[in-house]
């Protein structure tokens, strides 16, 4: 414990000074009644003062604090209170396992005190006295290790138990997730095709007739493809933790649809974390989508950056503007598309910034921290 530094440190080691300076004290006054004189005073605040590095060094304070007080004790005969400081360093010794070390130090105390020639009357009142405090030192001294030792091994056994009742929760989050997406697999899935399929039979007898194809009928026809990719997507999700798919595919899908895309990454070279990347997949499309229905003609510009603001913790700056038909004077009504935007980015710890633009057009930015939320 040599290498302890700090606030911590510094303040244990002024409450022991303080504590040792009190022993010393008592002692020295005890000490004047018996008539010390002054080399004794100076072996009293020296064995005391030491107590002040036992938790540095205990065994070295157990042997210079047992010495000085054993030689005050055979040079002036003064009555128990000398024994206040071995007392003390022997307990240190036995809290910290050296039991040993701790027992001989109490007997060759012991023994300084009964060469000092002590009256029969003075052997038992006095020397059992000493005996019984030294014992209670080494007892306690043991306890408290057995003490230290048990808090320990709880506070493990209340971390394995959080680390079991999280993987307990990400299982049944697992089991969870699966269940739904086998729901949404039965139930949605076939609406969906049959929908399509529907939609295609009927496009091909049209074009088998030689009638023109409804423009409704090949609209539901592309919809109901499109939906079906969705729902796989989702379905893929559910199953397994990992994004979507990339930003850049998603991209050139808008483009390929009519929609001009611009699109800008920056500071992104590591690899974001998975909940990072799937929740900016899904607002990059939720952007795009509301463009693609809202914004009329325009042109969208999507910016991801890896930002660090100030000293703070890295995060993921997600920006999508267009130029279209939003205005601030006429505030839109956030839909189901913005509310689930934000839900995911507040999970996540971020936060999400929408609205109509002060030049015109619409934006959407998010930032979102790249550590734990």
């Amino acid at each position: 414990m040599g290498d302890e530094s700090g606030p911590g440190a510094r303040r244990t080691w002024l409450i022991s000074t303080a504590v040792a300076a009190v022993v010393a004290a008592i002692v020295s006054v005890a000490a004047s009644f018996d008539g010390a004189g002054a080399v004794d005073h100076v072996l009293i605040v020296a064995g005391s003062l030491a107590l002040a590095a036992h938790r540095v060094a205990p065994r070295a304070v157990l042997a210079v604090t047992t010495l000085c007080l054993s030689a005050y004790v055979l040079h002036a005969h003064p009555g128990t209170s000398a024994a206040l400081p071995v007392v003390g360093a022997v307990h240190t010794a036995a809290r910290t396992g050296r039991r040993g070390v701790a027992a001989l130090a109490s007997a060759a105390f012991l023994g300084a005190y009964l060469a000092t020639g002590p009256t029969s009357q003075e052997i038992v009142e006095r020397t059992l006295l000493l005996a019984g405090w030294f014992l209670c030192a080494l007892v306690t001294g043991l306890a408290d290790k057995n003490w230290q030792a048990y808090l320990r091994q709880t506070e493990q056994r209340a971390l394995e138990a959080e680390r079991t009742r999280e993987e307990v929760a990400r299982r049944r989050a697992g089991e969870e997730r699966l269940r739904i997406a086998r729901e949404l697999h039965d139930s949605l899935t076939h609406s969906i095709s049959i929908v399509k399929l529907q939609a295609g039979v009927a496009v091909h007898l049209a074009r088998k007739r030689g009638d023109t194809v409804p423009p409704a009928l090949l609209a539901i026809q592309e919809a109901g493809g499109e939906a079906m990719r969705e729902l796989r997507a989702t379905l893929d999700v559910l199953r397994d933790e990992r994004p979507p798919g990339r930003i850049p595919d998603l991209v050139e899908r808008a483009r390929s649809a009519g929609l001009a895309v611009d699109l800008k990454v920056s500071g992104t070279e590591d690899a974001l974390p998975v909940d990072i990347e799937r929740a900016a997949y899904r607002i990059v499309q939720e952007a795009l989508t509301n463009a693609a229905r809202h914004a009329g003609p325009a042109e969208v510009a999507v910016r991801l950056e890896q930002v660090r603001p100030g000293h703070g913790p890295a995060e993921l700056a997600i920006t999508v503007d267009d130029d279209g038909r939003a205005r601030p004077d006429r505030p839109c009504t956030a839909g189901t598309g913005l509310t689930g935007m934000r839900e995911r980015v507040t999970a996540l710890g971020g936060t999400l910034h929408t609205g109509p633009r002060d030049e015109g057009g619409f934006t959407v930015r998010a930032r979102l921290p790249l550590g734990a939320p």
